[in-house]
């Protein structure tokens, strides 16, 4: 017998949803998730490996500051070139101890020599043009004399006819006339005499003057030609000093132009230190301040004895001088450790001076608690190479990361894996 299939299916009534199962789950689901997020790691995750962490101490703050100098001659002699020229010859080497007056180079100059030989024409024409004015002079001389004499001669005797004259009018031989023309004749020769003298003086004047003046120009070609031959002289160029020739590269043909820098002598017995300074110590700095040098495991007392205000790369420079003896065999561009003391040790907080100063510029830290470290800000004071004086915000025992920061960013919060 078949059956049919719509007596087997049979239609099953629905079940309500269990809303509080429902919402039991969901609130499990929220605490684990809650659960989990309290155990992940907040903040930017670095190694401990990675971090140089160091506590904050009380201790005494060493007002001082450690720089690299190194050796430079006491005394150095600059050679500049005076003149142009061609090296014709070259006497010594770089390097080489040389003696005061020690011919080093020369160097030859055609244009000086034809200079020289112009010079000595134009004097020797000018010798000759004051040889003529003396001749001229002295003959002048000699006709103002002899005019002056025949001048004087004639006033003599028209003065004596004249006192003739007057004795014979008196007497009535000769007539009153003649008397006067007599006087009118002496008074023209006294005339005369007078224009005479004083025509040789003007123009005797006018002559010498003509002499003192190409006097004037002989010294002048004088002083023109002692400058040419010392020129040439200086073509042969020898050492001002005794001392160390240095960086002195001239080639056999190399032409020299004026000023040029050519070398320089160092005294090799007599040494001061050179060194630059961060800027953050140019207040602190000054002449007179003193501190150690070492070199060779031994310490050697300096003082500073100049001050270059002029910042160059964040730093200027500074000279020291050796208060007593300089180190036994110091060589130019030595180095030296040397400690400046600034000032006065004296009790502050400290942490130490490391890549988070310039990083953070001193105005925050991370600090370390337990697996995190957190960024806070602070206040700094003073510092020397190794210390950081803390004025604000940190507090004795906290430990702080002084590594570097530029990995980190604007991160708050670093957590230490």
């Amino acid at each position: 017998m078949s059956h049919s299939g719509a007596a087997m299916d049979v239609p099953l009534p629905r079940r309500a949803p269990n809303y509080r199962l429902m919402v039991l789950g969901g609130l499990a689901v929220c605490g684990a998730a809650a659960a989990l997020w309290q155990l992940l790691p907040r903040g930017l995750s670095v190694k401990e490996g990675d971090l140089r962490i160091a506590t904050v101490e009380q201790g005494l703050f060493r007002n001082d500051v450690l720089v690299r100098a190194s050796a430079a001659p006491l005394h150095t002699v600059m050679l500049d070139a005076l003149e142009s020229g061609r090296v014709e010859e070259v006497l010594v080497n770089d390097g080489a101890l040389v003696q005061q007056g020690q011919l080093l180079f020369r160097l030859s100059n055609p244009q000086l020599r034809l200079n020289l030989v112009a010079r000595e024409a134009d004097r020797a024409q000018q010798i000759s043009n004051l040889s003529l004015l003396r001749v001229d002079l002295e003959s002048s001389e000699t006709q103002h004399r002899r005019r002056l004499l025949d001048l004087e001669f004639e006033l003599t005797q028209a003065t004596k006819l004249l006192a003739r004259y007057e004795v014979l009018a008196r007497e009535g031989v000769i007539a009153a006339r003649t008397v006067e023309e007599t006087r009118d004749q002496v008074t023209r020769q006294e005339r005369a005499l007078a224009d005479e003298r004083a025509r040789a003086t003007v123009e005797m004047r006018i002559k010498r003057d003509g002499i003192r003046q190409m006097r004037q120009a002989i010294d002048r070609l004088d002083a023109g030609l002692n400058v040419v031959n010392d020129s040439i002289e200086g073509l042969a160029v020898r050492a001002p000093l005794a001392g160390r020739l240095t960086d002195f590269h001239l080639q056999l043909g190399e032409i020299i132009k004026p000023e040029q820098r050519i070398g320089r002598i160092d005294d090799p017995s007599h040494f001061k230190l050179v060194a630059s300074v961060d800027e953050y110590f140019l207040d602190r700095v000054a002449v007179g301040k003193r501190g150690l040098a070492n070199t060779a495991g031994r310490d050697f007392p300096i003082e500073i004895s100049r001050v270059f205000p002029q910042i160059k790369e964040g730093r200027f420079a500074i000279e020291l001088l050796f208060m007593a003896d300089a180190p036994p065999g110091m060589r130019p561009g030595q180095s030296a450790d040397t400690r400046l003391t600034l000032g006065e040790s004296s009790p502050a907080l400290l942490i130490p001076n490391d890549a988070w100063l310039s990083d953070s510029g001193g105005a925050w830290v991370f600090v370390v608690e337990g697996a995190r470290a957190e960024r806070r800000p602070i206040r700094v004071g003073r510092r020397n190479n190794s210390q950081v004086e803390i004025v604000d915000g940190l507090a004795a025992g906290e430990r702080v990361v002084v590594s570097t920061y530029s990995r980190y960013g604007k991160a708050d919060q670093l957590h230490i894996q």
